[in-house]
């Protein structure tokens, strides 16, 4: 790949240099992928300057694009203009391990959470997943579903869910809300933005698509064939991984129906793991690490987590750099843009419908439930407070009240 930014300043930096900032990025990333990217620009662009701002803004509308986990992808790239290969590979490690390595240690240590105390923090952890996607619906559908066109689009995903709570009516209402946009949405697409000055060949480009494809064709096909109980594990979570437009609160319920339903996960499990998940810094996706260290039957603990891992990211990561050679065509048309104008629009929909069942319906059973998740919403959306805040809070306040309960 060639990258030519007119300034010298841009100049490769080495895998190792990579590696240390993306581990401080790890680190202390809160606040899931829209303040991802923020951190990146203030780390990567603004300080450290490895490229334009034009060029940052035309890599991350790239990702948003894109199925899969934009804050990971982007980072993704940042590594490959600035360390090639090996920098990209390095760049996610150093943004994926510590908040899969925390969740790993939170699957392994759940057992400790089966007494009465345990149970309330499991509960609360519960109350602020409800509270946190309530903030990404509220936050998403302002901006991406803002008129009444693509508001419309939004309802009908919300009712295709709600009657079908499928993962293949997650798909439709993707494919619907795709095809509305492209007749409704043509103002929300307008305009194009610089070019990436990016360059890779072609055919390197329809060889990672076409890697992309046979995975996601290949692998139900395979796992049906041969009953190898890993194989079956990496093909769910890259499924999940091929198919989530919108960020990681959009992938909740397509592992929800994948895992849970099946009885691989229980219901309990997996929403406090979820919980958990936005107490951590990172990627919201290293989710996939602590669900596959619990999956059972196995593979399960490390090796379970290590496939659960690959899998959800690895489409996103082949899509990437599989299309950033023919991105500069496509953007250029009206209609590819009011498409995806559309599906963003159908995406708030399924977080919508995922709010209401399985969240809200397993979760607020009581008046207290309710005030506490009311009161952690308030603090993400009011207050803006991050959202390990909201986590402690609801901690605090379900243990609180199961020990009145319990006096």
């Amino acid at each position: 790949m060639a990258i030519d930014h007119g300034d010298e300043r841009h100049g490769g930096g080495g895998p190792a240099e990579v590696f240390r900032a993306f581990l401080k990025l790890g680190l202390t990333s809160f606040g899931g992928p829209i303040a991802h990217l923020g951190h990146f620009r203030n780390e990567l662009v603004l300080r450290r300057r490895w490229l334009t701002e034009a060029a940052y803004a035309e890599l991350v509308a790239l990702c948003q694009f894109l199925p899969g986990p934009a804050s990971s992808q982007v980072g993704f790239a940042l590594g490959y203009l600035r360390g090639g290969l090996a920098g990209a590979l390095l760049a996610w490690i150093a943004f994926t391990l510590p908040s899969a390595a925390l969740l790993l240690a939170f699957a392994w240590g759940a057992e400790a959470f089966t007494g009465p105390a345990g149970q309330d923090i499991v509960h609360g952890l519960k109350l602020a997943a409800v509270a946190i996607v309530a903030q990404a619906v509220w936050g998403m559908a302002r901006s991406l579903a803002p008129d009444r066109e693509r508001a419309t689009i939004a309802l009908a995903a919300v009712l295709i869910l709600s009657f079908a709570p499928t993962a293949f009516a997650q798909i439709a209402a993707i494919a619907v809300g795709a095809a509305a946009g492209s007749l409704w949405c043509r103002r929300a697409g307008a305009g194009a933005t610089a070019p990436l000055p990016v360059q890779i060949p072609r055919r390197v480009g329809m060889l990672l698509i076409g890697l992309f494809l046979l995975l996601l064709l290949g692998l139900p096909v395979a796992a049906a064939v041969w009953s190898v109980p890993a194989l079956a594990r990496f093909e769910v979570f890259y499924g999940a991984g091929a198919l989530v437009f919108g960020g990681g609160h959009v992938v909740l319920p397509l592992l929800e129906t994948r895992l849970v339903e099946p009885g691989w996960v229980t219901a309990e499990a997996f929403l406090a793991g979820y919980g958990a998940a936005q107490a951590v810094p990172g990627p919201l996706f290293t989710f996939a690490a602590y669900l596959g260290a619990l999956a059972e039957p196995g593979p399960n603990g490390l090796l379970g987590a290590t496939l659960a891992l690959l899998g959800i990211f690895l489409p996103g990561l082949l899509l990437l750099m599989g299309v950033l050679p023919f991105w500069d065509r496509l953007r250029q048309h009206d209609a590819a843009r009011a498409a995806m104008a559309g599906a963003n629009a159908a995406v708030v929909g399924i977080l919508g419908a995922t709010l209401f069942r399985p969240l809200w319906t397993s979760s607020v059973v009581s008046v207290a439930d309710f005030a506490i998740t009311l009161s952690a919403f308030v603090l993400l959306t009011a207050w803006k407070a991050p959202p390990w805040l909201a986590v402690a809070v609801s901690l605090l306040a379900a243990l609180a009240v199961g020990v009145v309960a319990r006096v």
